[in-house]
């Protein structure tokens, strides 16, 4: 009789906890920090509003691309045993695209000379007004030096990670391969100084130093932290003697300010900006500028980025070139920031610009790379499925006085 009660009992009260409600009961550790709507499906949401009507008929392709496994490339890293290195990655399949892709361009649009030497072409230059002259465009000399290895079109293979030398030297630094077009160019020649205004995490600066005809480099970012990823990029790659402070200055100031400290200095200035970063967003919740709390800094990028590239402006001396670079397809961070920069460079500053063609370049590369058609300025990567490399963009200015 006893134990009957005590069944009893027991399930009235496994039948009031049954009526509790669920969110009552447990109240996990996770339900508490995680949040509803993940940096990633917003930005996902921001991206199939905003590139959806700027890409139109383009957008599936590029969505499904940037959401898939990002495909890179291996510079070579001269100062390492670059030669065997070349020959171990090539007998993998792999390919320079520089050089192969620069080859063909020759058969398709003039001899190599006509490249190297830099003689022009007659091509009509875009500009941020349709009342300015416009300017022909002398196509970039490609350093010899550089030489980036990608697998074919198509091919999903991975690159395995650098092995040191025997003097603990990296022979090669995996990066979207896209990447390395704003430092193409660019078109750094012998004994030119350069600025790479925004250079962490360091791989465009890396692919600078591989040209070994720079006379002098000042590599700048405002951010410490990324910046020690900098310092560890030439730790690994680059021997001491040839990253001197008479070669290589390194400092962490405000690049806006740039143009206040140095004017008039450089013949060549990187301005790779700070962006939206699309295809992080897309994918990671670590440091994803779609997160809530940073909204108003996401919002404040289009000024942070035409600040930075008036300071280029200014940096450069007449009759050098600036270019612009971010990894994002948005217009509002890419063609509007030139258009901008441009407007204030002039009414404010007096400094006179005009944005250059690189059709003819984009022309070099596209059997590796797939570029957007007939962009109002500068040139877009756009990521696909067999050449899932980028976004990038590029657009590059020429200062007359």
């Amino acid at each position: 009789m006893a134990a009957r009660t005590n069944v009893r009992i027991l399930l009235r009260k496994l039948k009031w906890i049954s009526v509790i409600p669920r969110r009552n009961r447990v109240k996990t550790k996770w339900a508490a920090s995680q949040a509803k709507f993940p940096s990633t499906s917003l930005a996902l949401q921001n991206f199939d509003v905003n590139y959806g009507t700027q890409l139109g008929d383009l957008w599936p392709s590029v969505r499904v691309s940037m959401l898939s496994e990002q495909k890179y490339g291996a510079l070579i890293n001269n100062f390492s045993d670059a030669t065997e290195v070349m020959e171990e990655l090539q007998s993998q399949g792999a390919l320079d695209f520089v050089c192969s892709d620069f080859e063909q361009g020759d058969e398709r649009q003039g001899t190599t000379e006509e490249y190297l030497h830099g003689d022009e072409l007659s091509s009509v230059n875009a500009t941020f007004s349709a009342s300015e002259t416009q300017e022909e465009t002398v196509p970039p000399r490609l350093s010899p030096n550089i030489k980036c290895l990608v697998f074919p079109k198509g091919d999903i293979s991975r690159f395995k990670p650098a092995r040191p030398d025997s003097n603990r030297t990296l022979g090669y630094y995996l990066m979207d391969a896209a990447s390395l077009l704003p430092v193409l160019a660019l078109d750094a020649q012998e004994g030119h100084s350069v600025l790479d205004l925004c250079a962490a995490p360091g791989g465009k600066t890396l692919a600078l130093l591989q040209t070994q005809a720079i006379g002098y480099l000042a590599v700048n970012d405002s951010s410490v932290s990324r910046m020690a990823r900098l310092h560890r990029v030439l730790q690994n790659y680059i021997p001491r003697e040839h990253w001197s402070e008479d070669q290589v200055r390194i400092t962490s100031f405000d690049g806006r300010k740039w143009g206040e400290l140095e004017r008039d200095t450089f013949d060549r200035v990187l301005v790779d900006v700070p962006c939206t970063t699309d295809r992080h967003s897309l994918l990671e919740e670590d440091n994803n500028i779609f997160k809530k709390s940073r909204t108003k800094e996401r919002q404040m990028l289009p000024l942070l980025q035409t600040q930075l590239l008036v300071a280029g402006l200014q940096a450069v001396q007449p009759g050098g070139e600036v270019l612009y670079s971010t990894c994002t397809l948005s217009q509002l961070q890419n063609e509007c920031v030139v258009e901008r920069a441009l407007q204030v460079a002039q009414e404010e500053l007096g400094i006179t610009a005009h944005v250059q063609d690189l059709g003819p370049f984009a022309q070099l590369f596209g059997d590796t790379f797939r570029f957007a058609p007939k962009p109002r300025l500068g040139e877009l990567v756009l990521p696909h499925l067999t050449a899932n490399f980028g976004p990038i963009y590029l657009c590059k200015l020429h200062r007359s006085h």
